[in-house]
């Protein structure tokens, strides 16, 4: 009788032992937040949005899991209209970030994976989350997306500047406007003791106008839009864009700022007062501590009340599946352990200055002790996000463009918000 072959042998052994030898499964991951300028930095070394969303994949993608991770960076401003465009190719990355104004279109299309069963056997503990981060990945019942954060607009402060104005407590922080009234009225002391403007933003490029009207109106209890009905051409809007349009008249305010000039004038000591969001606490943190930076005192103060009503615009980022994922179970099943390692991630996201969304992290000392974090502690409790609408970028498209009219071309108020309240009317309908 002949004896087996030796390579066989060796054969059959490895076939026996296929499971260990088994290919990874590569998924792909989609985000903004722009790219890491100090790639390969670990998770507690990491500052600011790019790098620390970054580190928490790298690590993720370095663990011995089975997974690999090929990361799709892409800048903020044209990230929906590049992943509208892989969904009409067919090939969305495997899981993506999102923002959950962006989830009603998405999850009606039927685009977005149905993750409702399938959290828990992932390890990711829904329980945890806190309430309106639940309701935000929430459409018509089901959960399409596992939250990362809540961020919101907040005024980022240069205290020497309002320092010499006049406009510190004894307390240390700003002293910040409770009127339109009192706005121009401090606006007027940082210019009259500084030269400085009293307040920058992005008015030329990004939404961030449409969102600093929207937070005056819900402070007047107005809603510019909702349940199919557009509000856009009313008397709490008129107001809310005139508190700007008043800034920009008494030449306190420069309306041409992009993203990128807005803060630039900030950290070079040209403004007081920055509107931006929750994402940049850490990072302007860091430039104070810089000594080739103007901005040396830094503080991140809450949205100030000028109406009636605490407001202040906010949203959640978040991660979904697309459906195509669904359908390969391995690949979802990957997609589902990165999510998990991300939801387990949430310290050291809010590191950024975020929201966090667990109430385990909320409530822990670490949490707590974040630079700056006591300072804007009451955002949480005036956020404020869109209602529900499933053409929502499509909405502040029209609004955006309408209010850089007004103050980048003189065109009236009322001929503005009108013909935006036409526009969005008709896309609500």
């Amino acid at each position: 009788m002949r004896r087996p072959h030796v390579l066989s042998i060796l054969l059959a052994l490895l076939l026996a032992a296929a499971p260990a030898f088994a290919q990874e499964t590569t998924i792909t991951l989609g985000r903004f937040f722009g790219a890491c300028d100090t790639p390969g930095v670990s998770i507690a070394d990491a500052v600011g949005e790019p790098c620390i969303i970054q580190a928490i994949v790298d690590a993720f993608d370095a663990a011995d899991n089975g997974v690999r991770v090929e990361t799709l960076p892409t800048d903020w401003g044209n990230y929906y209209d590049q992943i509208k465009a892989s969904y009409a190719a067919g090939n969305a990355p495997s899981v993506h970030v999102m923002h959950s104004s962006a989830i009603p279109e998405f999850a009606s299309l039927g685009a977005l994976a149905d993750l409702s069963e399938h959290l828990a056997a992932a390890g990711i503990d829904t329980s945890d989350w806190e309430a309106t981060a639940r309701d935000a990945v929430t459409y018509d019942g089901r959960v399409y997306g596992v939250p990362m954060d809540a961020h919101a607009n907040l005024w980022h402060v240069n205290l020497e500047l309002m320092a010499a104005a006049g406009l510190v407590d004894d307390d240390g922080a700003p002293i910040l406007p409770s009127s339109p009234e009192e706005m121009l009225e401090h606006a007027a002391m940082v210019r009259d003791a500084t030269g400085a403007s009293y307040l920058a933003a992005d008015f030329a490029e990004f939404p961030i106008g449409v969102r600093l009207v929207m937070a005056l109106a819900w402070q007047q209890g107005a809603e510019l839009f909702g349940d199919g009905v557009s509000n856009v051409n009313s008397p709490e809007a008129v107001r809310a864009v005139e508190t700007i349009v008043a800034l920009f008249d008494g030449g306190f305010a420069d309306p041409r700022l992009n993203y990128a000039d807005s803060q630039q004038a900030f950290l070079d000591g040209e403004s007081a007062i920055l509107v931006n969001g929750t994402w940049v606490v850490d990072f302007y943190g860091a430039q104070a501590a810089n000594t080739n930076v103007a901005l040396t005192d830094y503080y991140a103060a809450d949205f100030p009340t000028l109406f009636d009503t605490p407001a202040t615009w906010a949203s959640n980022h978040l991660w979904a599946i697309p459906v195509t994922t669904q359908r390969d179970p391995e690949k979802f099943d990957a997609a589902l352990e990165l999510l998990a390692w991300i939801n387990d991630q949430n310290l050291a996201w809010s590191r950024t200055g975020h929201l966090s969304v667990r109430t385990s992290v909320l409530e822990s000392d670490a949490y707590a002790a974040l630079p700056h974090r006591d300072e804007y502690a009451g955002t949480i409790e005036i956020a404020r996000d869109v209602q529900p609408v499933v053409r929502y970028d499509a909405v502040q498209d029209v609004l955006n463009r309408e209010l850089q009219a007004i103050w980048l071309t003189g065109k009236p108020i009322a001929q503005a918000l009108a013909d935006a309240d036409a526009q969005v009317q008709d896309l609500l309908d």
